[in-house]
């Protein structure tokens, strides 16, 4: 039947909807379809049930409600459900209720870097709660959307180690379900087999009854006999061939660390005698920390086929989601290996994962057991992490993880270097500038830099088909920069405007010295160095409100080679005792790894009141503590700057505004009679005003107007223009007095006598 039929009186459970192509970030090729809140109650749907989808093919997905006023008539669905549908944006669809099938087993098949890196453990949990049929296309994406709780731990690390492995390309590709057993729809679980067409899987459910006498309850449950399944741990993961790792020289940027981390392993390995005269010993315990996609795993493997060890790799994200006993014999029988090898090296990648500093259970103990017997027979542990403060503590014991290794995030001239490798094999136009690419591309670790250089050959290769010697443009990495973000901002929603200081109406002053203060320390740090000085940290923005300083800061984020954190001050607090100093401290460390970074704190009166006068028990109080440690703390804040904003800076702090933290007080003032006339020409710049609109004489008559205001003015003069006649072509003088009489001024005389009286006594 139709959806057009009263929706709450259907007998057939089928429902013949339009297709209605859905952009929303948060469904994106994740496998889910909204309906309205009428269509889930006439097909007995809750959220996250599992629906038979037919156009001209049939698949299957994950219902989500849609909103109250969305329609009723509508299939809300994204582009990748609507091509395994074979339909376009406005096809019809039928939907039916699906039940519930577990998925005994699917293979897929996908680009050849992807099924090298991504391991089938991990494959799994991005997979998990999606529903797949034969023949589908699938993303990396994991479904986040309607998680269950138990898993949105797993599906959490699950997207770090692919970002991790994969760089920002894993966030675009796109897998085929080769084969689904049983047939169409049937939902992804952690008992599902997954795995690479012609390539390795995951290890299957053990059966019932099979456990030994320690193996817990009868029903093959977990050892506390709660029915949950085990995974057998059969034998662990192969060692890594070395003629598959890199060679040093292919890591750029790495190399201290990679001597650090040789000079190691080649005494313990190959030179004990010689400690052994000298009457000592050496651990091979090492952590290695960097940021996701830096190439602290690829670091491992060239050391170690340097070294001629052997390598066997461990994901701690997937021994994290067996139960307490499957975890231990997997890491024991992974050791027993390892310490079976002439020089082996046990890799544990995201280590934070199985032993977490919040919390850490029994797999914790079982790890620190398991790396101690380890290093005392002679082998080698690394662990890579990109979070290191989120590693278990007791892990850097001297007996333990005793070096530490950072990978840090490579600088403009590294980031030439590693595009210098990996264009070694791609023909480059002649109009292609390294040095510009590497200078646009702040925050990119490696990976990053893989992705942008692939997808600029796919751009290439789509523009020259029919070419018998395609090259690589310079067109081809600008149209790349567009669509791949660094991976250290993966999880920021921040959609930057295209403009810059030159847009900014009016406040030459203000302008100067935000260049100074802002744009110089994020894009000649190398100049600061050499005349040794120290730039400044931070900026605070204080005026009245509606002049501009949140476009100011946008201008900046335009402007400078740097990317952009924007929070509001009222969002990094919480009711939960810790997690608003916690939130800080998330804030800095990613503002540092993805340097250089811009941090916006806006309303930042909100964050850090003068302290002692909150009655919020203390919450606010421990902000500004925890914000004036990441300002100046021990901890440097290398190519960081933070821009404050605030219309009440006597409510802020003093002690964030003293040098070394937000040292630099800027006024931003209303603007007088020609700024509002610049203002005026910078808002009207796309609008089509006739002859007889001065826009200087306007200028001059807006007394009282802030930025917003002038520009409110002119956007109602175009409604004014619109409402007389909707083909107007022009916006006349005679719109511009109408408009006058809707748009009034906003600022307030005291308020501004107040902050002008501050700006005079902090100068």
């Amino acid at each position: 039947m139709r959806a057009a039929a009263t929706v709450g009186r259907v007998a057939d459970p089928d429902l013949t909807l339009t297709a209605s192509l859905r952009p929303a970030a948060l469904d994106a090729r994740r496998g889910v379809v909204r309906l309205h809140p009428e269509v889930l109650t006439a097909l007995a749907l809750r959220p996250g049930d599992p629906v038979r989808l037919a156009g001209r093919r049939v698949t299957a997905g994950i219902v989500a409600p849609a909103e109250p006023t969305a329609s009723s008539a509508l299939l809300y669905a994204d582009d990748l459900i609507l091509g395994n549908l074979g339909v376009r944006d406005g096809g019809q669809v039928t939907v039916r209720p699906l039940p519930v099938v577990p998925a005994r087993r699917v293979t897929l098949a996908g680009p050849v870097a992807i099924v090298a890196a991504v391991s089938p453990e991990m494959l799994r949990l991005a997979l998990l709660g999606k529903v797949v049929s034969a023949g589908d296309d699938v993303s990396l994406l994991p479904q986040d959307v309607l998680p269950d709780a138990a898993v949105r731990g797993l599906v959490e690390a699950a997207r770090r180690s692919l970002a991790n492995t994969v760089g920002y390309a894993w966030t675009s590709t796109l897998l085929s379900v080769v084969a689904a057993d049983p047939g169409p729809g049937a939902l992804v679980t952690m008992d599902t087999v997954v795995g690479w067409e012609h390539g390795t899987a995951t290890r299957g459910v053990e059966p019932a009854g099979s456990r030994g006498p320690d193996g817990g309850g009868p029903d093959g449950g977990g050892p506390d006999g709660g029915g949950a399944p085990d995974l057998v741990p059969t034998a662990p993961a192969g060692p890594l061939d070395p003629a598959d790792a890199p060679d040093v020289d292919e890591l750029p940027g790495l190399r201290p660390q990679a001597e650090e981390l040789t000079e190691l392993l080649d005494l313990g390995f190959h030179h004990r005698e010689v400690l052994g005269r000298l009457g000592t010993t050496v651990s091979l315990g090492v952590l290695v920390s960097g940021p996701a996609g830096s190439g602290k795993s690829a670091l491992v493997r060239a050391v170690a086929a340097r070294v001629r060890a052997r390598v066997r790799p461990l994901w701690a994200p997937e021994l994290a989601a067996l139960n307490s006993d499957a975890a231990a014999r997997r890491l024991r029988e992974a050791a027993a290996a390892v310490r079976g090898e002439v020089a082996g090296v046990l890799l544990v990648t995201d280590v934070e994962a199985l032993a977490p500093a919040d919390g850490p259970g029994p797999v914790a103990t079982v790890f620190r057991q398991v790396v101690a017997e380890t290093l005392r027979a002679g082998a080698a542990v690394v662990c890579t992490t990109g979070r290191p403060e989120a590693v278990d503590p007791t892990l850097r014991a001297p007996d333990l993880l005793s070096l530490r290794i950072s990978v840090p995030l490579p600088d403009q001239a590294l980031r030439r270097e590693q595009l210098t490798v990996l264009t070694r094999q791609v023909p480059l136009a002649e109009d292609v500038r390294l040095d510009e690419v590497a200078g646009r591309t702040p925050g990119f670790v490696a990976a990053d830099l893989a992705a942008l250089v692939r997808e600029a050959g796919v751009r290439a290769a789509l523009r020259q088909k029919a070419a018998e010697t395609p090259t690589v443009a310079m067109a081809d990495f600008t149209a790349a920069l567009e669509v791949v973000r660094p991976t250290t901002m993966a999880a920021s929603t921040l959609e930057l405007a295209t403009v810059t200081l030159d847009d900014v109406g009016g406040l030459g002053e203000v302008k100067d010295t935000l260049t100074e203060s802002v744009l110089w320390p994020l894009t000649y740090p190398d100049t600061f160095a050499r005349l040794g000085v120290t730039p400044p940290r931070g900026v605070l923005l204080y005026g009245p409100p509606g002049c501009g300083k949140t476009y100011l800061v946008t201008a900046l984020a335009g402007a400078g080679r740097a990317n952009v954190l924007s929070v509001k001050g009222a969002e990094l607090l919480s009711k939960w005792v810790g997690e608003s100093e916690r939130a800080v401290r998330e804030l800095f460390r990613r503002a540092r790894e993805a340097a250089p970074t811009l941090v916006f704190l806006d309303e930042v009166d909100a964050l850090a009141p003068v302290r002692g006068q909150a009655t919020d028990g203390g919450t606010t109080d421990r902000v500004v503590a925890a914000l004036l440690t990441e300002l100046d703390g021990v901890e440097a804040l290398r190519n960081v700057v933070v821009v404050g904003a605030t219309n009440r800076p006597d409510l802020v702090d003093p002690a964030l505004l003293r040098p070394g933290r937000l040292e630099r007080l800027v006024y931003v003032p209303p603007p007088d009679g020609p700024a509002r006339a610049e203002i005026l020409r910078a808002a009207s710049r796309d609008v089509p005003l006739a002859a007889d609109v001065d826009l200087a004489a306007l200028g001059a008559e807006l007394a009282g107007f802030s930025a917003a205001d002038c520009a409110a003015l002119i956007r109602e003069s175009a409604l004014a223009a619109m409402r007389d006649s909707l083909t107007a072509t022009t916006v006349t003088a005679a719109h511009v007095a109408a408009a006058r009489d809707r748009v009034r001024p906003s600022l307030d005389p005291a308020q501004l006598a107040h902050l002008e009286s501050y700006a005079a006594t902090h100068r």
